[in-house]
């Protein structure tokens, strides 16, 4: 990244902030208000700070020069027993998070094919960027590991031991994310979905030349 990745971080950010409000706002909706006394359903940043998600992981990305960033804020707290059905519950709570970062970037499209025209290049870049980053937060919060949002929609589908067996994993769940992106599996899965963004949302021409070699 050039003089855009200030502006992206931001934007990341705030995305990921928007992310867990829509968790602890979906689920104040279906009946748990355990967020919002807590004092999470806030834009306040230092509110959201996780230190491995929102400091270590994204410092990662950026040291080895990825063209990607990742990052996660504090989860917000969810109790499922507040919730009339829990496990039907926690697989919408979950699904609110992905959703929003779709919506984000659908936004952030609309803004670069209305008026990207009348925008400094930096910003434009940097808006494409975000949008760019916004589809890999969808992807990678699907992802069917325990404690990712992907996890807890496929929960809903299990039963019994089964899913005993699988919300296990949950306690490894941080090894094994960081082991696949050590091995390049997410990678794998990511930059297909970059490709299907930049051209079905026609992103190109929005996006620093640098990014294409």
């Amino acid at each position: 990244m050039g003089v855009e990745t200030p502006f992206v971080i931001i934007f990341v950010f705030f995305s990921v902030v928007c992310h867990e409000i829509a968790h602890g706002f979906v689920a104040l909706k279906l009946g748990d208000p355990t967020a919002y006394r807590m004092g999470r359903l806030t834009f306040n940043p230092i509110s959201h700070i996780d230190p491995v998600g929102t400091i270590l992981l994204p410092a990662f990305f950026l040291i080895t020069k990825s063209p990607v960033i990742l990052a996660w804020a504090k989860p917000v707290p969810v109790d499922p027993r507040n919730f009339r059905n829990p496990r039907k519950g926690m697989m919408l709570v979950a699904l609110a998070g992905p959703l929003t970062n779709i919506l984000i970037a659908l936004l952030l499209t609309a803004v670069l094919h209305l008026a990207g025209s009348s925008l400094p290049d930096v910003l434009v870049h940097s808006l494409a960027m975000a949008a760019l980053m916004n589809v890999v937060l969808t992807v990678f919060n699907l992802i069917p590991i325990p404690p990712l949002d992907g996890s807890r929609i496929v929960a809903y589908f299990l039963k019994g031991r089964t899913l005993r067996s699988y919300m296990r994993l949950e306690r490894f769940g941080l090894f094994i994310v960081f082991g696949l992106l050590w091995i390049g599996a997410i990678s794998s899965i990511l930059y297909p979905a970059l490709n299907f963004a930049i051209r079905h949302l026609d992103l190109f021409r929005f996006l620093p030349r640098y990014m294409f070699g």
